[in-house]
């Protein structure tokens, strides 16, 4: 078995089930989630967010909401007063050019304010299962304790090796179970080497 074939098995064998754990039931939730995930945990996130989108349940009424309620609701985040009006600003721009839905459209993504590359893969992938990847701190951490990049590489050069090392078909899918494995398993302080089966091949 190949070094690729062992990763993805066991990555399979672990995690078959792995989804993003970023909380919504609408796509501009999502998209808003995702923006505020930055330098954020998921759970921070979810608790903000299950405030924020009780209180403002539309499109339409987050682009009127008030920045120091938002600012106040989001407050334990990080940057939350950037933020807050991020937030605001993306509802607004949702709402008066694509009636208030998620564009399937990077450039689009791209223009709104607080949308960079992560987001707007995230965000495609998530929503409309484009074969793309959110290269975040667990992919990065993965990616060069396996081999597949260098401890020097850049982000776009480790989302690169990862297009060439995992096959398109299952990039979203490889995506949360790689994600899931750093946040659970592979952590970056006291990994669980002792009870992983890609020790061997590991550059830890």
């Amino acid at each position: 078995m190949t070094n690729k074939e062992l990763i993805l098995s066991y990555l399979d064998e672990k995690y078959p089930d792995a989804y993003c754990e970023l909380k919504y039931t609408k796509d501009y939730e999502l998209l808003i989630a995702v923006m505020l995930s930055a330098q954020t945990t998921d759970k921070s996130v979810n608790e903000a967010t299950a405030i924020l989108f009780k209180k403002y349940p539309t499109c339409e009424e987050l682009a009127i909401a008030n920045l120091y309620d938002v600012q106040r609701i989001i407050s334990h985040l990080g940057m939350y007063q950037v933020k807050a009006k991020n937030v605001i600003k993306i509802a607004q721009r949702l709402v008066e050019d694509y009636k208030g839905r998620v564009p399937n459209d990077p450039e689009a993504l791209l223009a709104l304010p607080g949308v960079g590359n992560k987001t707007k893969n995230c965000v495609l992938a998530e929503l409309y299962n484009e074969p793309l990847l959110a290269i975040d701190t667990h992919m990065q951490r993965f990616a060069k304790r396996m081999g597949i990049a260098k401890d020097k590489d850049s982000v776009e050069t480790i989302e690169k090796k990862y297009l060439e090392f995992i096959p398109q078909e299952r990039l979203v899918k490889t995506n949360h179970q790689i994600i899931w494995f750093g946040r659970y398993f592979c952590k970056a302080i006291n990994p669980d080497c002792e009870h992983c089966k890609l020790r061997e091949i590991c550059k830890k």
